[in-house]
């Protein structure tokens, strides 16, 4: 069996994130990780892996040069082998082109099973897993907070607000887990070494047979017009608490702000 984990490489949400001069991401201004979210799903395939016989799983990414960290550090947590898409191409691509082009390294790569984490932590969209599945054709299971292997397929169970809905789909498929599915392990000492003798495919667009013009920014359907700093926070209001005056004073402000 082959398992496909789909992972992303993002800036460090701890820090300073900025546009470049197209309107894109900046990722040469801040620091990359792997997304936290997508561990979670990386940890639901090797926990699969664990408990089965002849299980490969695959960490596939889909970036520039630097998005090779985050298929080194799915490895370096269990990972079989990884494939990383590099294509300049696809600089600027929307949700469209992208999954545009996971589906076609999907397809190439011929898993059994594609796991992705519910959204990647910079654009938070959410939507790619079930646009993948579309353009493949399979079934999706999204938002699974519990996941397990069934005879011929997947189940997961959905929690709402209100209900928790147990969804089955037949394989291949593609899945996705939230963060409530379990604790991501940490790389070992171990597993850092073996990280370094496991291969790594790189495909372009020529490889996956996809049209540069369909992807990228020029062919994005939304694209950033303008963007400004947050303004700097402002240095709060203090009321010296002399004789009770402190109450008095608090009171004032909230009557002024309309809080009460």
């Amino acid at each position: 069996m082959k398992i496909v984990v789909l992972v992303k490489h993002v800036p460090d949400a701890a820090g300073d994130r900025t546009f470049a001069a197209d309107g894109t991401v900046d990722r040469a201004a801040a620091d990359g990780l792997l997304s936290e979210l997508d561990e979670y799903a990386l940890e639901q395939a090797l926990r699969i892996a664990e408990d089965g016989d002849d299980i490969e799983v695959v960490a596939l990414t889909l970036g520039p040069d630097d998005a090779a960290d985050a298929i080194k550090r799915a490895l370096q947590m269990g990972a079989t082998a990884g494939i990383h898409v590099l294509d300049d191409a696809v600089h600027g691509t929307d949700y469209l082109g992208t999954s545009t082009v996971l589906a076609a390294a999907v397809a190439k790569a011929a898993p059994d099973l594609v796991l992705c984490g519910m959204a990647s932590t910079d654009g938070s969209g959410g939507v790619v897993p079930v646009m993948v599945a579309e353009r493949l054709g399979w079934p999706a299971a999204t938002f699974g907070a519990t996941l397990e292997l069934i005879e011929g397929g997947v189940r997961i169970r959905r929690d709402g607000d209100t209900a928790s809905l147990v969804v089955e789909a037949g394989l291949p498929a593609v899945v996705s887990v939230t963060d409530q599915s379990g604790e991501a392990r940490y790389p070992s000492m171990r597993g850092i070494l073996a990280a370094k003798k496991k291969p790594v495919d790189t495909w372009s667009l020529a490889d996956l047979g996809v049209d540069p013009a369909g992807v990228g920014l020029s062919a994005a359907w939304t694209t950033v017009l303008e963007a400004e700093p947050r303004p700097p926070k402002q240095a709060g209001r203090v009321v010296p608490d002399d004789g009770g005056a402190g109450s008095a004073a608090l009171v004032e402000f909230l009557t002024a702000g309309k809080y009460l």
